[in-house]
């Protein structure tokens, strides 16, 4: 593409174009796509030919029983997501000429967030703002991250394998996970159960479990137990794995402070060891690129007060969690 013709190409584009390709790539093909834009598929296809014609690239390879996106449709697609994501900020932006605060908080989260220190930011800050909304949408730990890269949400709140160099993270609280089984389990009534009672004991597992992942600590404890090779169940949910572990699919690894409950409740029982166990830091996500609205930039101002206040020991979570 010439200079002259880069110079006009945002003036020509039909930017409907750009919304377009982005749900065929998130939706994973054309049918798809159409079916949720609630558009016919001639229209969508012919909407993707018109992209690549303006553009010069091929952008998706179709073919029977394969779809395929191109190196420069993995480059448009990240540059539609972020148009995307900053277009979505537009309506709180608008709203801040208003003498009380107002606008909307979307935060993506990773399942099973449990923490009084965050309930109690949400709290306090709902309540001196109860103009501003909120929505929590749950997404795998890995997919967090992007979402917060891609400018999709105001926050994120995950795991982290490695901290991210563009992206602002904070602690916001640590966790330690303990081995349990279910009540159905031949070990839940014992007197007294030993390290080498657990030896090829099936296992269930979070997806993230996996070498070089967020929680590659667990699969390192089962190692160490010689628990059965390989999962007989995986998720990536933890209400999914405490239903496992609950139904006797195999023994798996819960947060302690999640499982206090479970526990008190006689459901499930901890298992050996008691002590060392797996430490995950839980991250809140920000991207310093995003324009924060001023709903935004308050609830994150009021965050980092709250963790600054807040030693991590004291937002560390996990009866018998080192000290």
């Amino acid at each position: 593409m010439s200079l002259p013709q880069r110079r006009r190409f945002p003036w020509n584009l039909d930017w409907n174009l750009l919304r377009t390709f982005m749900v065929i790539v998130e939706q994973r093909g054309i049918s798809k796509a159409a079916s949720h834009l609630g558009l016919k598929q001639p229209t969508v296809s012919a909407a993707l030919k018109r992209l690549e014609q303006s553009i010069g690239k091929t952008l998706v390879i179709r073919k029977p029983n394969e779809f395929t996106i191109t190196r420069a449709g993995q480059v448009l697609y990240t540059e539609c997501a972020t148009i995307f994501g900053t277009v979505s900020q537009i309506p709180a932006i608008l709203d801040e000429d208003k003498a009380e605060l107002r606008g909307h908080l979307s935060i993506a989260i990773t399942s099973s967030v449990i923490s009084e220190h965050f309930d109690g930011v949400l709290n306090r800050f709902a309540q001196a703002h109860p103009s501003v909304t909120y929505s929590f949408t749950v997404f795998e730990s890995d997919e967090v991250e992007t979402m917060i890269k891609l400018n999709r949400a105001s926050f994120g709140i995950c795991l982290l394998t490695t901290v991210p160099k563009n992206l602002r993270t904070m602690v916001l609280y640590r966790e330690y996970f303990g081995l349990y089984c279910g009540a159905r389990h031949p070990l839940f009534g014992a007197d007294a159960i030993l390290p080498e009672d657990l030896e090829g004991e099936p296992f269930v597992a979070f997806q993230t479990e996996a070498e070089g992942g967020p929680l590659e600590a667990i699969s390192q404890l089962r190692a160490r137990l010689n628990l059965s090779r390989n999962w007989r169940g995986v998720s990536s949910s933890l209400n999914e794995i405490r239903r496992m572990i609950m139904a006797n699919v195999g023994i798996g690894a819960l947060p302690l402070h999640v499982a206090a409950q479970d526990v008190a409740a006689g459901r499930i029982r901890q298992l050996p060891p008691f002590d060392d166990l797996p430490m995950v830091d839980i991250y809140l996500l920000s991207n310093p690129s995003r324009r924060h609205s001023e709903a935004e930039a308050k609830f994150l101002e009021a965050v980092e007060d709250s963790l600054s206040r807040t030693a991590l020991q004291d937002r560390t979570y996990g009866a018998s969690a080192p000290v």
